[in-house]
């Protein structure tokens, strides 16, 4: 995995090296990152760097500073290279580097108030230093800054590479104003940020590639892991030579109504495709049918007495009275049970233990944190999703997998995992009831392994990179809906 540190953590780290006089050192490290990245960008897109056109937004702080030692090294490899000045003062001596290696300097200043012709001819000009460039480095705002961000409009078309962290995204947590650019490559010092791994900061970072700049010492324990796909080959659970099917994980999944028997449908077909070695379900009379013809190989349970080994419950239950009081004596069975959709709803914190695992989206989460006794919106949660998901896995004693952009997975006395290598094709109805029967079916096959100490967070971050690999396939298939989704978990 992925070791992730808040902005405030890196620029400790930071101001420890800097003030044993290795400030220096650092930015050249920087510099050196910054501009070797951009040329291999260069070369992926336009097949060389010499005579390519790159300008870079320059601001006050030692980003700036990065990004002018950075331009005066491509100047040197034959790029026409323009520094946008966005502010009064900029680093001197990355100035200073620039101008020597022959670089063009354009004075964007400061924005004046909307309408004022001061503001339009600043932007005139920034906006004409821009035309026929090749690619843009965003490089105004550093780790420490926080709000709004204004900058000249961009076209479409332009590559831009964000120098450590697109401009005005919070590197603590991935919050991000109006107005900032959307980079199709983050060259980012020293670490990983939180604040790339997690909402807005994650959809805007595009690929990251990291700097060494010999931080590492200094950075202590990391804020967060992001899961890769070798960590999930490694997670997933396998049943032994010897499995039979009861040995090899029985999962129990009350889901589905009269009023929605395709989730109880969605989540079954995932959870067989993943591998569980017997499905045992809790439906309506309604939904019995349509499952013994979707899956033939589940088994139909009367209620929460059925002999599992995991639960997954709420994906379509909605309100139906029977569905919702076996839903609750699943999750007072003290077996490991996903919890989701509408069984959320419900869910107090006086019902909640170690071996619950929870998948809210942010609207879920919200309820479930206002339910705690905590005042806070739904915005509040997308702003900063790894503090609420904090949150609530402490209140309701509990695994929290907050779904989202990125998909955050949370223990109450454990570690923080990120799985974001999801795609837009999971945001469709009935991709949560897909997790849920995935994530079952491992807590199922896991407990068939006989393995108790394996941590229920890391199997939850598994089972989102399973899913978001499971959207992959369907995009590549031309399937975009649930059901090929549910079908082609594990390759099926």
């Amino acid at each position: 995995m992925i070791n992730a540190y808040t902005g405030t953590q890196i620029r400790a780290a930071e101001a420890h090296l800097v003030e044993a006089g290795h400030g220096p050192a650092l930015m050249r490290a920087a510099a050196h990152g910054l501009a070797q990245h951009t040329m291999n960008l260069l070369r992926e897109s336009f097949g060389g760097v010499y005579g390519a056109r790159v300008a870079a937004l320059i601001g006050s702080g030692n980003n700036g500073g990065d990004a002018l030692f950075a331009m005066a090294r491509l100047a040197k490899r034959g790029v026409a290279c323009t520094a946008i000045l966005m502010a009064p003062k900029v680093h001197a001596e990355g100035m200073a580097a620039f101008q020597r290696a022959g670089g063009k300097v354009v004075e964007a200043g400061r924005e004046g108030p909307a309408g004022s012709r001061g503001r339009n001819r600043r932007w005139h000009r920034a906006t004409e230093a821009l035309n026929g460039v090749d690619l843009v480095i965003d490089a105004v705002l550093g780790t420490g800054a926080r709000g709004s961000v204004s900058l000249p409009t961009i076209p479409d078309d332009m590559l831009v590479v964000a120098c450590d962290l697109p401009s005005g995204v919070d590197a603590d947590t991935g919050n991000a104003p109006n107005g900032v650019l959307q980079a199709d490559l983050t060259v980012t010092f020293g670490a990983l940020k939180t604040g790339l791994t997690v909402g807005a900061g994650h959809l805007l970072s595009g690929r990251i590639e990291v700097v060494d700049i010999g931080l590492g010492p200094h950075l202590g324990e990391p804020d967060l892991f992001v899961m890769e796909g070798s960590d999930a080959r490694r997670l997933f659970p396998r049943p032994e030579p010897s499995a039979q099917k009861y040995s090899r994980g029985v999962l129990g999944l009350i889901a589905g109504s009269d009023e929605y028997p395709g989730a109880a449908v969605l989540s079954a077909t995932a959870a067989v495709n993943t591998g569980v070695g017997m499905l045992r379900t809790v439906a309506t009379e309604t939904v019995r049918p349509l499952l013994s013809q979707a899956v033939p190989e589940a088994v139909t349970a009367q209620d929460a007495e059925a002999h599992v080994q995991a639960w997954a419950v709420g994906p379509g239950i909605g309100e139906d009275a029977d569905q919702i009081a076996a839903t609750r004596a699943a999750i007072s069975s003290g077996l490991p049970c996903v919890v989701d959709a509408s069984a959320l709803a419900g869910l107090s914190q006086e019902q909640g233990h170690s071996k619950l695992v929870l998948t809210p989206h942010a609207g879920e989460l919200t309820d479930l944190l206002r339910r705690a006794g905590m005042r806070l919106d739904r915005e509040a949660v997308e702003q900063n999703p790894v503090r609420w998901a904090r949150w609530a896995a402490v209140a309701y004693s509990s695994v929290v997998l907050l779904k989202g952009p990125a998909t955050v997975c949370v223990a109450p006395d454990g570690p923080t995992i990120v799985s974001n290598n999801g795609g837009p094709e999971l945001a469709t109805a009935g991709s949560g009831d897909v997790l849920t029967g995935i994530l079952g079916a491992m807590l199922a096959v896991d407990c068939g392994n006989g393995s108790s100490t394996r941590s229920r967070v890391q199997l939850a971050a598994m089972s989102a990179h399973v899913h978001a690999e499971a959207g992959s396939r369907i995009v590549a298939e031309r399937r975009p809906h649930a059901k090929a989704l549910a079908r082609s978990v594990n390759g099926r």
